[in-house]
């Protein structure tokens, strides 16, 4: 298991054995391990819990370090807030910690669905949740919120999905597939089974510089944003943010939740009708998409919030485009706070 992955970095976190756990796609992920992390108590009546979902690389110390803390929207002295990390994405049960046979490229494929109902299965057995007060998730996070608030209507109170979208465009699909190109077009691939991801450095470099043009935007570079993350060039920022925020990663998970991410599409529950999906839910909804976010569009997560009926649409200021969602503006925080105690104050 990469470093990268342990609990000195991404800690601490728990991992819940949710039993032998059959995926979307047929095969069987054994033992399937759910990695959690939670902040604050859950009261009697059982009805202050938010689930947190998390995004593509994201983990649950990244969520937390971001979004969670006393005197925020999510505040752990109000609410019992649980960070599930995906499945197949390094914490939770994935390629890089499942032994042979069922490692690397033999890991069952994934969906977003899969994520949902193992989270469901863990809420309702761990703590006996019987509806979620809030769920929250930026991106592939995004994803797991819609799908939570399609499969379960009746549990979710409340759903802010944040620069993502409840069905993949075919342009963040095949954004996405350039990404996986470069990942297994690495000499080192070998098919999925490379000695040690350092020796994918070339692919994971190339990642790194797909995610500096997509995942951050046009007025970023304008701005010289970077000057204010303490990078002297943006040859400066590509190699020591950029290179070296990706280069730690196993490339397997990257890919497995690549695709899970270019599948996501809540219309699966409807025989493809979007609208009608959208229209199932129950829940008060909050949609936020983040300004120039090039992976998806405002307008694109405004199409989709008319079909939710009373949903909110409340984009956040931003000149960093998707990669927003690590809070480099300074007036990040304070949107998303609003936002979100605004949707906590809608009976529901």
């Amino acid at each position: 298991m990469s470093s990268y992955y342990a609990q000195e970095g991404h800690g601490p976190y728990e991992l819940h054995d949710v039993g032998d756990f059959v995926t979307q796609e047929g095969a069987t992920i054994r033992a399937c391990k759910l990695a959690y992390a939670t902040f604050g108590k859950l009261n009697a009546k059982k009805d202050n819990a938010i689930l947190v979902t998390t995004w593509w690389t994201g983990t649950s110390k990244i969520m937390e370090q971001i979004y969670v803390g006393k005197g925020r929207a999510l505040d752990p002295d109000k609410y019992f807030i649980v960070i599930a990390n995906q499945i197949g994405a390094g914490l939770s049960s994935a390629p890089n910690n499942t032994p042979s046979p069922h490692n690397a490229t033999r890991f069952p494929k994934l969906r977003i669905g899969d994520d949902v109902r193992a989270q469901h299965k863990f809420l309702t057995e761990k703590f006996g949740i019987k509806r979620l007060a809030l769920v929250f998730g930026g991106s592939m996070g995004a994803q797991q919120t819609y799908e939570w608030a399609v499969r379960y209507p009746d549990m979710v109170a409340r759903a802010a999905p944040l620069a993502g979208m409840a069905r993949n465009s075919d342009h963040a699909y095949l954004f996405a597939s350039t990404m996986a190109d470069a990942l297994t077009g690495d000499p080192a691939y070998h098919d999925g089974f490379y000695a040690h991801s350092h020796d994918m450095h070339r692919g994971l470099r190339r990642v790194a510089k797909l995610m500096a043009v997509t995942g951050w935007c046009a007025p970023f570079y304008q701005k010289q944003v970077w000057k204010g993350l303490g990078f002297a060039s943006v040859e400066d920022f590509l190699t020591g943010f950029m290179e070296n925020f990706f280069l730690p990663m196993d490339p397997n998970v990257l890919l497995y939740t690549l695709d899970k991410w270019q599948h996501g599409d809540v219309s699966s529950h409807a025989g493809g009708d979007l609208k009608k999906a959208l229209g199932s839910i129950k829940a008060k909804v909050s949609v936020m998409p983040i300004e120039n976010d090039l992976i998806f569009p405002p307008q694109d997560c405004e199409a989709e919030a008319k079909m939710i009926s009373g949903a909110l649409y409340r984009p956040i200021r931003s000149v960093c485009g998707h990669l927003g969602l690590f809070a480099v503006d300074a007036t990040y925080n304070a949107d998303i706070d609003k936002h979100l105690n605004e949707l906590l104050a809608v009976k529901a």
